[in-house]
């Protein structure tokens, strides 16, 4: 039996930075890009108030893409870019999660 000052919290789905950027990248895949550019109000509007992610759980997500050479900041601060494609054509950290 619980305690009355006990709280159970289900497991949050975007609490790894994999599976927030993996949701990150879908949102991605469905923005208006205007001369490459993504706008970051979209991302995480959709992120944060769609998917009831935090903010915390959106910057882990966009953290990894960054890190992982995926997307970079327009020197603006107000949009993302897709980082050139390697050599096999394919955009670095876009290979499926397992």
């Amino acid at each position: 039996m619980s305690k009355p000052y006990e709280k159970h919290v289900k497991d949050r789905p975007y609490a790894k930075p994999e599976a927030a950027a993996a949701r990150l990248l879908e949102i991605a895949k469905t923005l208006r890009i205007d001369d490459g550019l993504m706008p970051i109000g979209e991302w995480n509007s959709t992120f944060i108030w769609k998917d009831k992610a935090s903010v915390a759980e959106y910057t882990l997500g966009r953290d990894k893409l960054i890190a992982d050479g995926v997307i970079k900041m327009h020197e603006c601060g107000g949009f993302f870019m897709w980082v050139e494609p390697g050599a096999d054509g394919q955009l670095p950290g876009t290979q499926p999660i397992s």
